[in-house]
């Protein structure tokens, strides 16, 4: 009897196992597909192959958001943004350094494919804003806005307001 509960007493401590087998992730995960697992869910979400990661620090307009062009001529910045990811993509492999996950259990990570980082490279083209306080991605922010490139050449609602309103 005594032995049982050593044993028993052994398991629920975990001695001896590696601490990932008793619900510790690591804080850091380096996720890849190959071009052809890439997909382009929307602007700040990729499926690769059978996981799907969102881009941290930043936030695209949804597909069926619609904003406003330098003319006032109407359009769904969301596809666009989605477009915009493609480009950056550009059918080449995807690298991402994954921490965490989002609300809906989705990878939250910073991307690259062909050396091109896609998180930055959404926010300097001006298809996605900053989300939260990463002075690196305000200021590509700052610039884009500036520059009116993208979603800053016309007129549009922040996709976290639109998503409230929808």
């Amino acid at each position: 009897m005594a032995v049982a509960g050593a044993l028993i007493v052994g398991a629920l401590s975990g001695i001896g196992l590696p601490s990932d087998l008793m619900g510790s992730a690591p804080r850091e995960q380096d996720w890849s597909a190959l071009a052809a697992e890439v997909r382009i869910v929307d602007g700040d979400t990729l499926r690769l192959g059978d996981r799907t990661l969102r881009l941290a620090a930043i936030d695209a307009p949804e597909r069926g958001q619609s904003c406003a062009d330098g003319a006032g001529l109407g359009f769904d910045c969301g596809a666009a943004a989605a477009e915009a990811l493609s480009r950056l993509v550009n059918g080449r492999s995807v690298l991402c350094t994954v921490r965490g996950r989002d609300r809906f259990g989705r990878g939250l990570g910073t991307c690259t494919a062909g050396g091109v980082e896609l998180n930055g490279g959404l926010v300097a083209a001006g298809w996605a804003l900053a989300y939260g306080d990463d002075p690196a991605m305000l200021a590509l922010e700052a610039g884009a806005r500036l520059a009116g490139r993208g979603l800053w050449a016309g007129s549009f609602s922040r996709p976290d307001e639109w998503r409230r309103r929808n």
